[in-house]
């Protein structure tokens, strides 16, 4: 058996107001680490800083940027520069339903980054956190969507 986190969410925002949510560092600070670089592209590289956690800054790789569909990337959580070997992976994919968005979350690798059972726990536990505060989130900046952004 595969350890993995999923999670479905709806999000009473469209697609492209979700996609901006989960891709642009500076809604995902709104509801996400408390710090976030990067460029929202294929392979640029950036950090998320968790101050909760003692300012923990953990490394990150864009993997897919398909607006407004699937953003995804891979953090190592142990501050190394992310890999197949030694990271997880952080899917998000969108599709339209209900006047919003059906939104899908994974994060995978655990078995193959030889992560913990106390880090997996450790990542439901922060995902339980941060996850309900997406949509909320999302809902309002929709109301003010384009300007808002």
């Amino acid at each position: 058996m595969t350890r993995s986190i999923e999670r479905e969410l709806q999000v009473d925002a469209a697609p492209e107001v979700v996609y901006e949510v989960i891709s642009s560092p500076r809604h995902l600070q709104e509801w996400g680490p408390d710090q976030a670089e990067f460029e929202p592209v294929p392979g640029a590289t950036g950090v998320v800083v968790f101050r909760r956690d003692g300012d923990k800054v953990e490394p990150l790789t864009v993997v897919d940027a398909d607006p407004p569909r699937r953003f995804s990337y891979r953090w190592s959580y142990t501050g190394d520069a992310p890999t197949e070997a030694n990271s997880l992976l952080v899917s998000f994919d969108l599709t339209p339903a209900a006047g919003g968005t059906a939104l899908r979350f994974t994060e995978i690798g655990y078995d193959e980054a030889g992560k913990s059972g106390q880090t997996l726990a450790n990542h439901i536990a922060g995902w339980d956190h941060f996850l309900p505060r997406l949509a909320p989130y999302a809902a309002r900046l929709a109301r003010s969507w384009p300007s808002g952004l």
